[in-house]
């Protein structure tokens, strides 16, 4: 029993053969994903599909990517998007500083608002970082020490995770979970398997963020959410258990941290 916790399924990348994707998934023992949105446009389509595969649950937000043209007035719209049976979470929200897409004082308006929002709404978030750790961590920081003790119970998730020791102790005593995906099965990501390898386990999720980050032995090719026992695979071996405890023990984790129906196998 797998949950991919991060998979782009409103792509266009899974347009052509979106129904096979699922049914190849659920071959391989993923029984839930969580789609989240980078945008309106995606929040809506990807609200569509959670309504026609059982299974599929979303996320709702803006990417910093798509922060811009940011303004207040759009959390209206995302909280409706929010209102839905089958949202989970504010996400994927948070910093990039790798394409310079929006200016970062648009980026920090928009994580915070939305972090805010999530907080009104009761719902945890999933965080995006690239190339901004450092403010990424401060804002959290800001975030989680102005919530109730009773709310940061389930703040949310580091998505891909790929600091260093240092940033996993931080944001672990912060209460957020951490996620990992394909890169933990690269050649030359010793180090980040290193920081893997330390995460307790009930703090730990897994994920493909397909249609990208494809896990070894398929790099190169598109990303599925099929893919997602290769991470859990390696992810079992760095904590010396087995590939289903491992799937067992972060399906539990997803379960509490987004409030998904428990289920249990035979």
């Amino acid at each position: 029993m797998l949950i991919d916790t991060h998979c782009h399924f409103d792509f266009a990348a899974f347009d052509a053969d979106r129904d096979r994707v699922w049914q190849a998934a659920r071959a391989h023992g993923v029984t839930r994903l969580i789609n989240p949105a980078i945008d309106l446009a995606t929040g809506a389509k990807a609200l569509q599909l959670a309504a026609r595969y059982d299974g599929v649950y979303v996320a709702v937000g803006l990417h910093p990517n798509e922060t811009a043209d940011y303004t207040p007035s759009l959390l209206a719209d995302i909280a409706e998007q929010a209102a839905h049976a089958k949202c989970v979470a504010i996400g994927e929200i948070g910093l990039d500083y790798h394409w310079g897409k929006s200016p970062k004082a648009q980026q920090w308006r928009a994580f915070e608002d939305q972090l805010n929002l999530a907080a009104r709404l009761g719902l945890p978030v999933i965080v995006h970082n690239r190339e901004a750790t450092a403010d990424v961590l401060s804002i959290l920081s800001a975030w989680c020490a102005a919530l109730p003790e009773a709310r940061r119970e389930r703040l949310g998730v580091l998505h891909s995770f790929s600091g260093d020791q240092g940033d996993a102790e931080r944001a672990l005593a912060l209460g957020f979970s951490l996620s990992f995906s394909g890169p933990i099965t690269y050649k030359k990501a010793d180090a980040l398997r290193q920081v893997a390898a330390r995460v307790p386990l009930t703090r730990l999720l897994i994920e493909t963020d397909a249609p990208f980050l494809t896990p070894h032995p398929h790099r190169g090719e598109r990303n599925t959410p099929a893919y997602v026992r290769y991470v859990a695979q390696r992810l079992a071996e760095l904590h010396n258990t087995t590939l289903e405890a491992l799937a067992a023990t972060t399906a539990r984790n997803a379960e509490r941290l987004f409030g998904l129906p428990a289920q249990r196998t035979a």
